[in-house]
């Protein structure tokens, strides 16, 4: 089958990812394998493109969010049948979605409803997944006592999908950060209560609005740098939680404020040994939320074709960190 890969870790400078012809994928007991419809682009995908290059002889195939059509299953799959519409984030540990097909573990993926699209289907799991499991951890509902949220970053996927989370699953204050018009305006339809400039005085803007502490802070990019006016705003054994690679993080920051510090990444489950098909289930919820007019997918750019230059062209959208919402790949 054709996908998109490449051997040595690189710059957008010397973008190296191309189409090639690699084995079909092979299929685990409980793996189900699905036709690529449409692929969205993160910046975990671009931060692996960089920084992480193939064994000897061998190649790498990123891609971590996916929507297509089930066209074979394993032998103990019962879920899923052929035809099944689908939609998930794949495995880190395996080769990616960026190719025309992909094995991927049954318990860790959903149905696309007949509503939904497949770009609009690509462009939830990977923001939906992390946002519900930072605010929410491994619970139904916020920790105790949370009443308002400060989401840094509200414009990408995660914070898009944060923010609408939020909005239909509690009656938290949110707010949202955003420095240019258009992207405060993104933050308001997704339904933030407040849109402040992570540019300016972030406290006063906020005793502009009568708050003077919240309870819990998302942080989507760029924490380490962000981390003194986060602690000086989060009350005291508030949450802090933090979904970005940052190189290193000074927790004593928040000692002063007995806060928690919550770290995500998505595939933990799937790396430890966690409940699998708890993922599978917040992807079914988020979808029904979406069939309902609760929530809206975040597909707010579209390019077409599984080729080099669709790719770096995604890349290159992805690396200026000013997207709005996901860009999305239809295949």
């Amino acid at each position: 089958m054709k996908a998109l890969v490449y051997e040595t870790a690189h710059t957008l400078d010397n973008f190296a990812i191309k189409l090639s012809e690699v084995a079909e994928p092979t299929l685990r007991k409980l793996d189900v394998l699905v036709d690529i419809h449409a692929i969205a682009i993160n910046p975990g995908e671009s931060f692996f493109r960089r920084t992480r290059s193939a064994e000897p002889g061998g190649r790498v195939l990123l891609g971590w969010e996916f929507a297509g059509v089930v066209i074979e299953t394993g032998p103990s799959v019962r879920q899923f049948k052929i035809g099944d519409r689908v939609f998930g984030t794949g495995d880190l540990s395996r080769d990616g979605s960026w190719a025309e097909r992909l094995a991927v573990y049954s318990r860790i993926i959903a149905k696309i409803p007949d509503q939904i699209s497949f770009v609009d289907a690509a462009s939830i799991p990977i923001g939906a997944l992390t946002a519900r499991e930072a605010m929410f951890r491994d619970q139904g509902a916020l920790p105790t006592g949370v009443d308002r949220v400060l989401i840094v970053g509200g414009t990408g996927s995660v914070g898009s999908l944060a923010t609408q989370l939020l909005k239909a699953k509690t009656k938290a204050l949110i707010i949202s950060t955003a420095s240019r018009p258009e992207s405060r305006q993104w933050c308001l339809d997704m339904g933030a209560d407040l849109v402040i400039d992570h540019a300016k005085d972030t406290e006063d803007q906020l005793a502009s609005a009568h708050i003077q502490q919240v309870d819990m802070v998302l942080s989507t990019a760029k924490t380490a740098d962000n981390l003194g006016w986060i602690a000086k705003l989060l009350r005291p054994f508030g949450h802090l939680s933090v979904v970005d690679l940052s190189p290193s993080i000074d927790a004593n920051a928040l000692l002063l404020k007995s806060a928690s510090l919550h770290m995500e990444m998505v595939f933990s489950k799937i790396l430890n040994g966690g409940d699998f098909k708890s993922q599978g289930s917040i992807l079914e919820d988020v979808a029904a939320l979406v069939v309902a007019g609760r929530v809206r997918a975040i597909a707010n750019t579209r390019l077409e074709g599984l080729t080099g230059e669709t790719m770096r062209a995604a890349h290159e959208l992805v690396e200026t960190a000013r997207t709005i919402g996901k860009v999305v790949i239809a295949t």
